[in-house]
């Protein structure tokens, strides 16, 4: 089973993305900043990484640059944020993104995302 990390820091929003994910058949982490979310990583490996922009300690952002520089496989991680703008989705990929998507989401606008990423999209 694929293994997924949600790191939000608005508790709402961690279980309306966990309801979404474990219903599409992952198995889900959370943490609530980007500083526990490394110490999870470290841990133990994630299959991909559903990250928030803005947290305490440690954003988003901090997290993906801290996250890409350890020397881990390197899984996919989609940036999810009420930011839209341009600059917000070029920081994002600057930071290590795969994806940026704009909150909320509809389940589907993240189950396919996700199963892309992760190679399980039907042909």
């Amino acid at each position: 089973m694929k293994r997924i990390l949600i790191i939000d820091d608005a508790a709402t929003v961690r279980m309306y993305h966990r309801g979404i994910l474990e219903a599409a058949g992952y198995e889900v982490e959370e943490a609530i900043n980007g500083l526990e979310a490394l110490e999870k990583v470290l841990l133990t490996p994630f299959d991909l990484y559903l990250v928030d922009v803005n947290m305490p300690k440690l954003d988003g952002y901090g997290f993906l640059r801290e996250l890409r520089r350890q020397d881990i496989a390197q899984m996919p991680a989609i940036m999810i944020s009420t930011q839209a703008s341009a600059e917000d989705r070029k920081r994002a990929y600057a930071a290590g993104a795969n994806l940026y998507l704009v909150k909320p989401t509809r389940p589907e606008q993240l189950v396919a995302p996700i199963a892309l990423l992760l190679g399980e999209a039907e042909e």
